[in-house]
């Protein structure tokens, strides 16, 4: 359509050498066509073009001083994309690779992840382009310190509430909150994903992981078929791949590979994950060093991936779950899982799939849970935590997983029918991308132009 490409064309005009964010973009707006064709009222109150434009991009230095005395200068971000059904909700990045385009790919797909739950938050994404890895705690804390500085204006329970992400967990949450109560005399719920000492919830270092993992048998139930007996692929060692490898165990598959920043791991009879646990959640080592336990074990280096492709998918396994970063998983990774046997891809981590590994799924019609939609578990339990913040209360383990479960039912429920609605039943894609849009977009008329 005219409509949606020339709002494209002004885009990368308007918002220039962001290519991730046009990717995230092109990728929403064009499976929206058949919604835009047959309803005059969201080209009359242009919302698309409301839509790809955050209502607020905040950026600042972030300076801070290392342990030697040395100063140095970081920048961080908040992009506050739309809070339309509620206070923008979205993670905060620390990882060198965070830029302007990173953050709004992430803020603009987090819009449409936060509607699909059907919980009344909207989205926003933030970070900084600062490298925790190798840093002690002391110099951990005082860039957190310095990035709450200029954060805490602009957060807030009813306003802002950061999560973590990439780089950002319990020891960064907690630091940034310390000083946002020290600048604001406040100790109220402002982030989510804090320890379960002082507010946090159970349930949520897991969501993501096994959110995707409940949406993945859903996916298979649809086609009377489950994840028992599977054998599957695992990307990343963090929460996500970590808690999404323990629920795939839970529910009688098994995880045969994960990978970290240096290589990736493959241990053919399933990856052992309380040795993966120890290595990432306590000593902060290499995946490599798996093997001083598991020699029969296979760790192929970085350097030895393959050129067109990453080697945690070269391997043969029923279904895969990208769970590190963004644009992991290329075409001819793609056609190398379809090759090697691969029905089913849930994508854990945010835009981890190439658009032309995307059409690849979809040309195979294999079950594919697009990220928006099977990794919105994270997002959801935060707003658990939110509402047991508001509330006062702190929900047993079993409650929130069973929230958490029922939020990935309905999430795929409503992809699935809207799919079908619009004549391409099985595209994932299309129908959480149509149903988030619905949702954000008939509000955004009821409140006007705002």
């Amino acid at each position: 359509m005219n409509y949606i490409h020339s709002t494209i064309a002004q885009l990368k005009q308007t918002s220039p050498a962001q290519c991730e964010f046009y990717q995230a973009v092109e990728e929403v707006l064009e499976s929206l066509e058949p919604i835009l064709e047959n309803s005059a009222e969201y080209q009359k109150n242009a919302i698309i073009q409301r839509l790809v434009e955050p209502e607020r991009q905040i950026m600042f230095r972030v300076p801070w001083v290392d342990d030697e005395g040395n100063i140095h200068v970081n920048k961080g971000y908040r992009i506050e994309f739309n809070s339309t059904l509620g206070p923008y909700k979205g993670g905060l990045r620390f990882h060198p690779s965070v830029n302007a385009s990173i953050i709004k790919f992430l803020g603009f797909e987090q819009i449409f992840k936060n509607a699909l739950t059907g919980l009344p938050i909207g989205g926003g994404k933030g970070g900084a382009n600062f490298d925790p890895k190798g840093r002690s705690d002391g110099e951990i804390m005082r860039f957190c310190q310095s990035f709450m500085n200029e954060m805490y204006r602009h957060i807030g329970p009813t306003t802002d509430v950061p999560a973590g992400d990439i780089g950002v967990g319990a020891r960064e949450i907690g630091y940034m909150f310390g000083q946002y109560k020290r600048l604001t005399g406040r100790y109220d719920g402002a982030f989510t994903g804090k320890s379960l000492a002082w507010g946090g919830s159970l349930v949520r270092k897991e969501a993501t992981g096994y959110g995707a993992v409940y949406f993945a048998n859903y996916m298979l139930q649809e086609a009377n078929n489950s994840l028992q007996g599977k054998r599957c692929l695992v990307s990343g060692a963090g929460n996500v791949a970590i808690y999404a490898m323990e629920k795939l165990y839970q529910l009688g598959a098994t995880p045969i590979t994960c990978s970290d920043s240096t290589g990736t791991l493959y241990h053919e009879s399933g990856v052992d994950l309380a040795l993966v646990k120890q290595l990432k959640e306590g000593a902060r080592a290499s995946l490599a060093v798996y093997l001083d336990t598991h020699p029969d074990a296979q760790y192929i280096p970085k350097v030895d991936y393959p050129c067109d492709g990453h080697a945690v998918w070269r391997f043969a396994a029923d279904a895969a779950f990208p769970c590190a970063t963004q644009n992991e998983l290329t075409q001819a990774d793609a056609e190398m899982l379809i090759e090697n046997g691969c029905i089913l891809v849930s994508e854990g981590a945010n835009m981890p799939s190439t658009k032309e590994a995307i059409d690849v799924f979809l040309a195979a019609k294999i079950a594919y849970g697009p990220g928006k939609a099977a990794n919105a578990g994270g997002v959801a339990t935060s707003q658990l935590e939110m509402a047991q913040n508001a509330s006062m209360q702190s929900w047993t383990f079993e409650e929130v997983d069973s929230k958490l479960q029922q939020i990935m039912k309905n999430i795929f429920d409503t992809a699935s029918c809207t799919a079908t609605e619009f004549g391409q039943p099985g595209n994932l894609v299309l129908g959480a991308n149509i149903a988030a849009f619905r949702r954000v977009a008939d509000a955004m008329i009821e409140q006007g132009v705002v």
